[in-house]
């Protein structure tokens, strides 16, 4: 069993770049700064949270601006 493993060993070794790929594994450096990455995301949803938030408030004032402005046509 030595020499299987041995083998095995070197032909992963050889290959671990294409099995990385076609397995789409992550390595270090892909998690090295994962951390980082996860509050630039977290940031970055409570931004796209807060523009809702006031485009609805906004949404909602041109809908009443809207509606007045349909009243006094009639």
């Amino acid at each position: 069993m030595v020499g299987i493993d041995s083998y095995m060993n070197k032909y992963l070794d050889r290959k671990m770049k294409y099995l990385i790929e076609e397995w789409d594994l992550s390595t270090r450096q892909d998690t090295g700064d994962f951390e980082k990455r996860l509050s630039a995301v977290e940031d970055a949803t409570r931004e796209i949270s807060d523009f809702e938030t006031g485009a609805e408030a906004k949404l909602d004032e041109l809908e009443s601006r809207l509606k007045k402005l349909q009243g006094v046509r009639k």
